[in-house]
């Protein structure tokens, strides 16, 4: 799993494969290619940093 992934809003705990998933909705082109290691970063990520918004404020 990427580093990126870990901090990803879309990375969620699946009980059935006990492991994380990405729950990201994508169509299996996009999921082949980043399999595939076309894309050098994550097209679909999402930062779940909850208060990055407030420090920029500060």
């Amino acid at each position: 799993m990427d580093s990126i992934c870990i901090v990803c809003a879309y990375l969620i705990y699946d009980e059935d494969y006990e492991e994380y998933v990405c729950d990201c909705r994508m169509d299996e082109d996009d999921y082949s290619r980043i399999i595939q290691g076309d894309y050098k970063g994550c097209p679909y990520y999402r930062n779940a940093d909850e208060y990055k918004i407030v420090r920029k404020q500060m």
